[in-house]
């Protein structure tokens, strides 16, 4: 099972489980991410959900595998698309727990997070210009509208991965926890689901609509697909599976 899901009372613990990957998102879990946060969605007895990673990691990226062969023809016509606004659409509070790595499309669903919360041992950055890519699902976007300009211009070109401490300083995350996310992720997930609910919905979707309102989603996604076809991204991606440095030609 890709994705465990555990009733808590008033809220809902979701574990990304792909832990021999370390959780990569493929198509298949983040499909049934989006169908779990929809159902949750109108559920009425769940108030919040706190999602995870299994085995100390969130998770590590997408998943390579689909994207080496993919054409930007494809690119435009993915599922993935949809099942990115249903999980950025889900109204209620969303808390992120993230231990270990949350790299490339992990990064991006943590910030999709209304409140991210991490563990002493987590890692966040958006790596995908080490593979000839760019983030694909409003990464770099979400994290302009949080650490400004210049750090997130840092973050993006140069692939730079960030300690949880560092991501903390700079706004990425509202919460920092000494040990597991989880220690302070729980206690957060029960005090939201004991609040008015309509009116964190009221206010997740306020919060949403001006941290983002202006922020160009369809530029960067246009460029992602476009990259899909060239010669650096095949270079780069198997220049990552062979463990070694790319030589990027700019084709």
């Amino acid at each position: 099972m890709d994705l465990i899901v555990e009733p808590h009372g008033a809220w809902t613990r979701l574990v990304l489980n792909r832990p021999e990957v370390k959780n990569a998102l493929n198509t298949a879990l983040l499909a049934r991410l989006a169908i779990l946060l929809s159902d949750l969605a109108r559920d009425p007895a769940c108030r919040a959900v706190l999602l995870t990673g299994a085995e100390g990691n969130f998770a590590a990226g997408a998943d390579i595998a689909e994207i080496e062969g993919k054409t930007a023809a494809e690119g435009a016509t993915d599922p993935r698309k949809a099942h990115w606004a249903a999980i950025r659409a889900f109204p209620k509070p969303l808390i992120a727990a993230v231990d270990g790595f949350a790299l490339g499309g992990g990064f991006e669903l943590a910030l999709m997070a209304d409140c991210l919360v991490l563990g002493s041992t987590a890692k966040v950055g958006l790596p995908e210009t080490s593979l000839g890519l760019i983030p694909g699902a409003g990464g770099a976007q979400r994290l302009l509208s949080l650490v400004g300009r210049a750090r997130a211009t840092r973050l993006v070109l140069t692939g730079e991965i960030l300690p949880a401490s560092t991501a903390q300083d700079w706004g990425i995350a509202g919460w920092l926890s000494e040990g597991a996310a989880e220690d302070v992720a729980r206690p957060l997930a029960e005090k939201l689901a004991d609040r008015a609910p309509l009116a964190l919905q009221a206010a997740k979707a306020a919060l949403v609509a001006g941290a983002e309102g202006a922020l160009a989603f369809d530029l960067e996604r246009a460029g992602f697909e476009a990259l899909l076809d060239t010669q650096d991204k095949t270079e780069g991606i198997r220049a990552f599976r062979e463990k070694r440095k790319p030589g990027f030609t700019g084709r």
